[in-house]
């Protein structure tokens, strides 16, 4: 082929879409493919410090102190927090909780999504940024894999050179580190269901159940999966919260932003150079942002979904603008209606307070207030009745028409409690079987009684009557409906 030929060839790119096929390329010229889908690069976040890397480290520290010590706490004889789902008990510090009371999970559930909608109508993902267990998790293993392979520029070299014996026993030690971490951690989640000093000895001794053992390693291969490898690829592509958050924002919205009109037009300079002499922005375009980001974006192309405000690109972007001798703040959190609108800090702050956020303070301390009082005045016992199907109204010694009720008492304290059962709604109705009842501490029991009424005390049918037990240890009292048949 001459070069005037070659010059001429032309290439076309052909972009290959999923499910379709390659457009045919026009005659005499060669296609070239080109993928529309990118492959993913592995994100090496560069390490940072700062008022908001501070923050993130004090969430890791006090989230990982109440999970991994809460089980070895005990209060009393038992163990302060455990979810007994074997006996159907919920021990939490001195609330002994049954499957009856439901009610208060649903009201802890009700607080945290409010909760979370306030955080987020105010401040945006705060609990992603600092208190998520996969950002929580992915900084103890970023923290694991400096402390073995180095910092960011030694991981890149050593990832992009060929394998030698210390990348081998780096990457080895790296590993160890997280499996140990990640084992210890569905040990602890598994010791909130099972008493942990049992389970302990139970793992030393190699007699761990098949489902204790099914839990400790599969939550212990997730985490090391998801703050291992996936890391960022669970906070944009796997976690709900990341897709539904733009419908909680607004421009009053607390956000990591860039101050654009400041950092623009960006550029490399000298630090004695005059930027407004270059006719340029306060951003000298380092690029650390992008590197410090744990999702790898560049906050300067403003608000993204994966974006989890954690505040790393604010603390790095303060760090040049101190080097430079510029004023800090061209990355911090502010709202969009403050960054356009040039607000002050005290502006922002009370264009924050905003009805839907009052809104949301006032629903959430209504439900807390609700919750406090409900287990405040909570009788520490429960009762239910049932009546016994396997024996129908008859008619006893003495001509008294006789029911059989079967009552199950629960004690929800932690010591023995003394019954008295007493009945009540029809004229001479009365408890013909035994009527006080001694019931161990967070045990429950079946108690048969029987309920006697005279033969004219009421016609033929279904009749309402209350049982009323009452503790003698607390005064506490419950009336429980049933009903009370009389034969025709």
């Amino acid at each position: 082929m001459t070069p005037k030929a070659t010059e001429a060839r032309k290439v076309i790119p052909i972009a290959v879409a999923q499910g379709e096929g390659p457009a045919a390329p026009p005659p005499g010229a060669d296609a070239e493919m080109i993928s529309l889908y990118e492959a993913h690069k592995k994100i090496y976040p560069r390490s940072v410090s700062g008022l908001f890397s501070r923050w993130r480290w004090a969430m890791v520290f006090l989230t990982q102190l109440v999970f991994y010590g809460m089980p070895w706490l005990e209060w009393g004889q038992r163990q302060a927090v455990l979810f007994d789902l074997t006996a159907r008990r919920f021990y939490i510090f001195n609330l002994v909780l049954y499957p009856q009371d439901f009610i208060y999970l649903t009201g802890i559930l009700v607080i945290s999504a409010f909760s979370l909608f306030l955080f987020t109508a105010v401040a945006g993902r705060l609990w992603c940024g600092y208190a998520c267990p996969q950002t929580v998790y992915t900084e103890i293993f970023l923290w694991l894999e400096k402390l073995t392979e180095g910092d960011r520029a030694a991981r890149l070299r050593r990832d992009s050179g060929p394998w030698n014996i210390d990348k081998l026993w780096r990457k080895a030690a790296k590993h160890f580190l997280w499996l140990a971490v990640a084992l210890w951690t569905g040990f602890t989640f598994v010791g909130y269901f099972t008493p942990i000093h049992d389970l302990g000895r139970e793992f030393v001794q190699m007699r761990l159940s098949s489902w204790e053992n099914f839990w400790v390693f599969f939550y212990g291969f997730a985490t090391y999966g998801n703050a291992g490898f996936m890391r960022e690829q669970v906070c944009k592509h796997m976690c709900p919260y990341a897709r539904f958050q733009s419908a909680m924002f607004d421009k009053d919205t607390l956000i990591v932003t860039y101050d654009k009109e400041r950092g623009e037009p960006r550029g490399a300079r000298s630090k004695k150079a005059s930027a407004s002499a270059l006719n340029l922005g306060a951003c000298v375009d380092c690029n650390l942002c992008v590197q410090v980001c744990p999702t790898g974006i560049d906050i300067r192309k403003g608000l993204q979904y994966e974006c989890i405000g954690c505040g790393a690109c604010a603390d790095v972007c303060d760090t040049i603008m101190d080097k430079m001798g510029y004023a800090p703040g061209l990355v911090k959190y502010s709202t969009e209606n403050a960054v356009n609108q040039h607000w002050t800090k005290a502006q922002t702050l009370r264009h924050v307070l905003r009805p839907r956020v009052l809104i949301y303070i006032a629903i959430l301390g209504t439900v807390v207030t609700a919750m406090a009082v409900s287990l405040a005045t909570r009788l520490p016992f429960k009762v239910d009745v049932v009546r016994d199907r396997g024996a129908l109204a008859r008619i006893v010694e003495g001509g008294r028409i006789e029911n059989v009720y079967r009552l199950q008492l629960m004690n929800a304290s932690e010591s023995q409690q003394n019954f008295h059962i007493s009945v009540e709604g029809l004229p001479g109705l009365a408890v013909a079987s035994e009527q006080d009842v001694a019931i161990e501490s967070t045990q429950a029991r079946w108690v048969a009684v029987r309920v006697q009424a005279p033969f004219e005390a009421a016609p033929a049918g279904s009749h309402t009557i209350h049982f009323e037990i009452t503790s003698k240890d607390t005064a506490g009292k419950l009336l429980e409906k049933s009903v009370f048949i009389v034969p025709r």
